[in-house]
C-alpha cells in the first residue's frame, strides 16, 4: 500500500539559501514530503524558479525587529535551517547556527558554500567551474589535445552541493531521533566533488587512467565513447565487458574480436567503428540495438526526452521543466508538487504557528510580489 505522503512529512524546512545547490537541495527534500518555507529579503535575491516545487515564500527583512522575530518563530517549529551565504554572513545577520540552535536545540543546521566555513579559500568566491578546478575533477576532464571542459553545471552545484546538502540533513535527522540533538553541517561543495572523483582519483596515473582524455573512461577508448551517424548525430558505446563488445563486433559484422582492452588495438578498433556508425542514421542503429545487449544507445537531446519510449513508459508525465521526482520509494513515494512562485509571507507565517498580528505587520512591510528569477541574470 502507498500513501501520499512522502518519508518527509511533517518535517519542516526553512531555507535561506540562493542560486542553485541549496535550492535543489531544498527541492529533493520537498519532493519526499518535506514542508519547505523560503525566506527572502533584503538583499539575498530570488530563488531559481526550475527548483521551486512544492514550496512557500515569505519575505523578510532582517533588519527589522518583527522580521527577526517572524523568523525566530519560524525556527522554533522547524526541523531544519538552511542557508547558502559565506562564512560569517549568516552570524552577522542573527542567523546563524549558535544564535538559532538556542531558538531551537533540537534544529539541524546546514551551510552550504562552494569552499567550506574553514580553510584559506573560505571567503572566496567562486563558481561551478572553480570548485571543479580546485577539488581536481576539472583536471581528469575532456580531451587530452584540448582544455578541460566542464559537464556542465551538474558535479558541483548539483551533486557535490544540493545533493550532498539533503544527504547531510538526512543523516543529521536521523541521528537526532536517538540523541534528540540538532548538530551544524558544513556541506561544502569542493568536498562533494572530491568524494564524487573517490575512484578517478584511485586510478589517476594507470593503465586505467594516465591522464586526463586518456584512459578506459575518458572518452578515446573505442568502447567506451561516442560516435557521428550518418545525420549527424551520435550513438554512444560502452562496450567495456567482453561479452557486450563480442555483441558489438559481431553485430556490426567486423570479422574477428579483437581484445578492446589491448590499447595496440585501438586505432583499429575505432577506425572500424567509426566506419561503420557513419553508414547509418542514429535512429536506424538505435534500432538494431534495441534488442541487443551491446551498451548501444541514441545520445539524445533534452528536448527528445519525453517522445522516447523509455523515458515515456518510466516517467509519462516528463516535462523539461517538471523532472522526475526522485529516488523511487515503494511504500511512502516522493511526489513532484506544483509549483508556485507568489509571495504568500502573511498566510504562510500563520501556517507555521506564527501570531497573526506579527504575520500581518511582516507582511505590510512588503509589496506582494512573485519571486521569480530567470537564470542567468542579465
Amino acid at each position: 500500500m502507498t500513501t501520499k505522503a512522502g518519508p518527509l512529512s511533517k518535517v519542516r524546512v526553512v531555507d535561506m539559501s540562493r542560486l542553485s545547490p541549496g535550492p535543489y537541495g531544498s527541492m529533493l527534500l520537498a519532493d519526499l514530503g518535506a514542508d519547505v518555507v523560503v525566506v527572502g529579503g533584503g538583499r539575498s535575491g530570488l530563488p531559481v524558479p526550475a527548483f521551486g516545487r512544492g514550496k512557500e515564500y515569505v519575505t523578510l527583512d532582517l533588519k527589522n525587529e518583527d522580521g527577526r522575530r517572524a523568523l525566530q518563530a519560524l525556527v522554533q517549529g522547524a526541523d531544519v535551517f538552511l542557508e547558502g551565504f559565506r562564512p560569517g554572513v549568516a552570524d552577522r545577520l542573527g542567523v546563524g547556527y549558535r544564535a538559532l540552535s538556542e531558538v531551537n536545540p533540537k534544529l539541524v543546521y546546514c551551510s552550504v558554500t562552494g569552499y567550506g566555513q574553514t580553510g584559506t579559500l573560505a571567503q572566496r568566491a567562486g563558481h561551478d567551474i572553480n570548485y571543479l578546478a580546485v577539488s581536481g575533477a576539472l583536471g581528469a576532464f575532456g580531451p587530452h589535445d584540448g582544455p578541460p571542459i566542464p559537464p556542465l553545471n551538474t558535479l558541483a552545484d548539483f551533486a557535490g552541493g544540493g545533493m550532498l546538502a539533503a544527504f547531510g540533513i538526512l543523516a543529521a535527522l536521523f541521528e537526532r531521533e536517538r540523541s534528540g540533538r540538532g548538530q551544524y553541517i558544513d556541506a561544502a561543495m569542493i568536498d562533494g566533488v572530491m568524494s564524487l572523483m573517490a575512484m578517478p582519483f584511485a586510478d589517476w596515473g594507470n593503465r586505467t587512467l594516465p591522464g586526463r582524455g586518456d584512459g578506459v573512461l575518458a572518452g578515446n577508448m573505442p568502447a567506451y565513447r561516442c560516435y557521428e551517424c550518418a545525420d549527424g548525430r551520435y550513438v554512444a558505446v560502452g562496450a567495456l565487458e567482453d561479452a557486450f563488445f563480442e555483441r558489438l563486433w559481431t553485430t556490426l559484422d567486423l570479422g574477428e574480436v579483437p581484445n578492446q582492452f589491448d590499447r595496440d588495438n585501438w586505432p583499429k578498433i575505432e577506425a572500424a567503428l567509426k566506419e561503420t556508425f557513419a553508414t547509418r542514421s542514429r535512429d536506424e542503429w538505435a534500432e538494431v540495438f534495441a534488442d541487443i545487449d551491446a551498451c548501444v544507445t541514441p545520445v539524445l537531446a533534452p528536448d527528445e526526452l519525453a517522445a522516447h519510449p523509455y523515458v515515456a513508459s518510466r516517467h509519462p508525465d516528463f516535462r523539461l521543466d517538471a523532472v522526475p521526482a526522485v529516488p523511487v520509494l515503494s511504500r511512502t513515494p516522493a511526489e513532484r508538487r506544483e509549483t508556485s512562485m507568489q509571495d504568500t509571507t502573511e498566510a504562510s507565517l500563520i501556517r507555521w504557528g506564527v501570531d497573526a498580528d506579527l504575520a500581518a505587520r511582516v507582511a505590510a512591510v512588503e509589496h506582494e510580489r512573485p519571486l521569480g528569477l530567470s537564470w542567468p541574470p542579465m
